[in-house]
């Protein structure tokens, strides 16, 4: 399945950078002790270095931000995704464990501060866009809430748009029953296309320890 950046978004913020990570054949299930107790521990020091240290003061958390305020989004009323775990952890409302592949997403959007999200990719259609959203672009995402993406980042899909690094939609969110999952990683815009490249391969071989099946990875620059 093609995925590309808009022209629009390319215009705004020449850096951007996004990350393609498709899985097939996987097996998603409740995350084994060592995937908890590495989400726990993690957390829970997260949550000393922020008695220490502002969450406006982390470099790649501010970065987000900036990003979002590029593009006439409103980062104090809709936070970028790894912005809000930090917020909830900061209040100690750890991340409960979902499923495996909530999970890892998780685990690796507070170890690298950035929006990621995983869909179920035979929920998907056609190729995918990742744009800046229209008054038309809304969904009921998976808190129950519908969203409109008016002057926001959002990934859409022949059907419409089903992701965001705000919240994700229902319409394409993983369940046990997924067998082929298509992650995005909203990298950041000052990190260097090695980098990038390191970080996607790392997430690609922790999801595959976990989840078996096959999977590759895209740049997307």
């Amino acid at each position: 399945m093609e995925a590309i950046v808009a022209n629009t978004l390319k215009q705004i913020i020449p850096e951007f950078k996004v990350g393609i990570i498709r899985y097939h054949h996987i097996v998603v299930d409740d995350s084994p002790q060592m995937l908890k107790g590495r989400l726990q521990l993690f957390q829970e020091s997260i949550y000393f270095d922020l008695q220490e240290t502002a969450i406006a003061d982390i470099p790649e958390l501010a970065e987000w931000r900036k990003v979002f305020k590029t593009i006439g989004t409103d980062p104090s009323r809709y936070r970028p995704s790894s912005e809000s775990l930090y917020r909830r952890i900061q209040k100690k409302s750890f991340i409960s464990t979902i499923h495996s592949a909530a999970d890892v997403n998780n685990f690796f959007s507070l170890y690298y501060k950035i929006p990621i999200g995983i869909y179920d990719l035979d929920k998907l259609e056609g190729p995918i866009t990742i744009d800046i959203g229209t008054e038309q672009d809304e969904y009921m995402a998976i808190n129950g809430r519908t969203v409109n993406f008016s002057r926001k980042l959002v990934s859409k899909d022949m059907r419409g748009p089903f992701g965001s690094p705000i919240v994700d939609s229902e319409r394409t969110a993983v369940t046990k029953e997924t067998k082929n999952a298509l992650q995005i990683v909203y990298l950041l815009p000052s990190t260097p296309r090695e980098q990038c490249e390191r970080i996607l391969g790392s997430m690609k071989n922790m999801f595959f320890q976990i989840h078996g099946g096959e999977a590759t990875f895209k740049l997307l620059i």
